[in-house]
């Protein structure tokens, strides 16, 4: 499949027909005109006067701007490109994205405080990450009530190669040489977690819908992280890695180079947290057999794991649940909910993803990342399950 793949990429000679296509916004890297040009954005100045604004837009000034315009990162990141999906999509939350570990450095007086306000009380100046998978120092209890209403858990987290860079900063080669190298690595996985690997670009139309039915696989078509260069090159270099037991995934190149996947069919937090540890050392050690190397994941002492968007620095780390709470919904809604979520350090999502449709069930998800080990984002997911749950039972 890798030769299928290398062949329909095209080579560095002949990178096939994306220069010839109108740019997709879904898909394609389509940068604001002015940034284009490096040159402030004249629609920032407007951006700026609006009552919400993004992370980015409240961070970045023009004198900023132009300090850093003609500076790059070791893998060629400006601050142009940093900017652009908040420039071009003035509705993004965050509004940027780093190109490498580099970046962070690079761009240190715009990306600091943007890691600040959104990881808050974190101090970039004094504070260190740190990082802890041992479920047995999970001691909050998930009351039987609030389990029982749970369909299903997922815990990822994401992980990008030390040696590559970042997506967003990527290109049709170096996303096909992840993809290639993690194809190695997935045999030395133990029995326990081996399975099958599924690259976009090779995948039959049974494969997809399978694999769409099931939920298991990410599609793209996303205008904002379009606009960060994530999706630029699809499909290639993508692929889907799941476990025969189907309760390990991974994701490749869908933002971060890796997302790393421990999901169960009911509300056994522990275990699939436990699991996801014992996921993430196999896939570490893997890379460190295959390339020889003994630091194969970007992290940083301040920001912990480096992910392409700063609001995953840290752990990477994103711990869910699906849980069914029909009264609650029709009595305060999905913004009613999230705002009590928010109180608990948690966030509330339709059960299919960010602005999705909500009916009976809804995603409840750690909202921290950075500063905290991960069995502690695990105790603020189930604080708040058991509140939304015992919530629900009293209108009953």
């Amino acid at each position: 499949r890798a030769a299928d793949e290398q062949k329909a990429n095209g080579t560095a000679e002949n990178p096939g027909t994306m220069a010839d296509k109108t740019p997709d916004p879904y898909f394609d890297l389509i940068l604001d005109e002015d940034l284009a040009n490096n040159t402030w954005p004249k629609v920032m100045d407007e951006h700026k006067k609006a009552e919400t604004q993004s992370i980015m837009c409240q961070c970045i000034t023009k004198e900023l701007f132009e300090e850093y315009k003609d500076k790059k990162s070791k893998s060629g990141w400006t601050i142009a490109r940093a900017i652009n999906t908040g420039v071009t999509n003035p509705t993004s939350f965050t509004g940027c994205h780093a190109g490498d570990l580099d970046s962070y450095y690079t761009f240190k007086d715009f990306f600091f405080p943007v890691v600040e306000k959104y990881h808050v009380g974190y101090n970039t100046a004094t504070d260190k990450h740190v990082t802890d998978m041992d479920v047995n120092k999970i001691e909050t209890v998930l009351d039987k009530h609030a389990e029982s209403k749970i369909i299903s858990t997922r815990i990822r987290c994401a992980r990008n190669l030390s040696m590559f860079p970042l997506n967003t900063c990527g290109t049709k080669e170096t996303r096909v040489a992840i993809a290639d190298l993690m194809e190695e690595v997935f045999k030395t996985f133990p029995e326990e977690l081996q399975g099958t690997f599924f690259r976009h670009s090779t995948m039959t139309e049974d494969e997809i819908t399978f694999w769409v039915e099931k939920h298991f696989l990410f599609r793209g078509k996303d205008v904002m992280q379009a606009a960060s260069g994530y999706h630029a090159d699809w499909p290639y270099g993508r692929g889907i890695y799941v476990s025969k037991t189907e309760n390990f995934m991974m994701w490749l190149n869908e933002g971060d180079h890796l997302r790393i996947i421990s999901m169960n069919q009911d509300g056994d937090i522990k275990t699939t947290f436990d699991r996801l540890g014992k996921c993430a050392k196999a896939v570490e050690d893997g890379i460190k057999k295959v390339t020889g190397k003994d630091d194969v994941f970007a992290r940083d002492d301040v920001l912990g794991m480096i992910t392409c968007c700063p609001t995953n620095l840290g752990t990477g780390m994103r711990g869910s649940v699906h849980i069914v709470i029909p009264k609650l919904i029709a009595k305060i809604g999905l913004e009613g909910i999230d705002a009590i979520a928010r109180e608990m350090q948690c966030q509330v999502r339709g059960s299919s993803g960010e602005h999705s449709e909500v009916v009976d069930r809804v995603d409840i998800s750690n909202w921290r990342r950075l500063g905290f080990p991960e069995y502690e984002l695990v105790h603020d997911m189930v604080k708040c399950v058991n509140k939304v749950s015992q919530m629900e039972d009293e209108l009953e």
